[in-house]
C-alpha cells in the first residue's frame, strides 16, 4: 500500500478515503522489514506489540465495514476466535502469526473494504445499530476507522522507535 499525502482540496469522500489510506499505510510502514521477534517485542508498562496492533486493525477493518456496516457474517480468523474467553484475543494471539501473514491479512482487509465502500454513499445507514439503538452512516464508520487507525499508528510509531530507532511519519 503506497503512502500518499491526502489532497488539501479534495471533496469529502475523497478526503475521508485518502486520510484512512494514509493512516493504514503508516501502520504498514511502521511494521515493514521487522522480524517476528521484533514485531512481538513488548515495552512495559504497555503490553502492545506491533504484531498485536496489525491483527487488531485487521479485526477493526473486518468488523466495522463487513459485519457492522454491511451485515456480512463474521469471517475467519474472527469467527472461531475465543473472544468470550479472551476479549483481546486479537492482541494475544498475534505472536503465533507470521509477520507476512499479519501484514497480508491487514492489507487484504483494507483492499476488500475499499471495494465495498466504493459501492455505497456516505449517507448510507449501517445494517447494525449502536447499543443505544442509534444508527450510523458510512461517513461515521469511516471517521471511526480513521480515528482508530491513527491512534494505533501513533502507538506503532513509538514502538518502532524503541525497536530500532526508526522515526518519522
Amino acid at each position: 500500500m503506497e503512502r500518499i499525502d491526502p489532497q488539501p482540496t479534495a471533496d469529502e469522500r475523497t478526503s475521508l478515503l485518502e486520510y484512512l489510506n494514509y493512516q493504514r499505510a503508516t501502520v504498514l510502514l511502521k511494521t515493514e522489514g521487522l522480524s517476528k521477534e521484533q514485531l512481538n517485542r513488548v515495552y512495559p508498562p504497555s503490553t502492545l506489540t506491533l504484531a498485536g496492533l496489525l491483527k487488531h486493525l485487521w479485526l477493526v477493518e473486518d468488523s466495522w465495514i463487513k459485519e457492522r456496516f454491511l451485515g456480512l457474517p463474521e469471517a475467519e480468523p474472527w469467527a472461531s476466535a475465543p473472544f468470550d474467553n479472551d476479549w483481546d484475543w486479537d492482541f494475544h494471539s498475534a505472536p503465533d502469526d507470521e509477520p507476512d501473514a499479519l501484514r497480508l491479512g491487514y492489507e487484504r482487509a483494507c483492499a476488500t473494504n475499499d471495494e465495498l465502500i466504493a459501492t455505497h454513499d456516505l449517507d448510507d445507514i449501517a445494517v447494525a445499530q449502536l447499543k443505544n439503538g442509534n444508527e450510523w452512516t458510512l461517513r461515521w464508520v469511516l471517521l471511526h476507522l480513521i480515528e482508530e487507525t491513527a491512534r494505533h499508528a501513533g502507538h506503532a510509531d513509538l514502538i518502532r522507535e524503541a525497536i530500532d530507532g526508526t522515526v518519522g511519519e
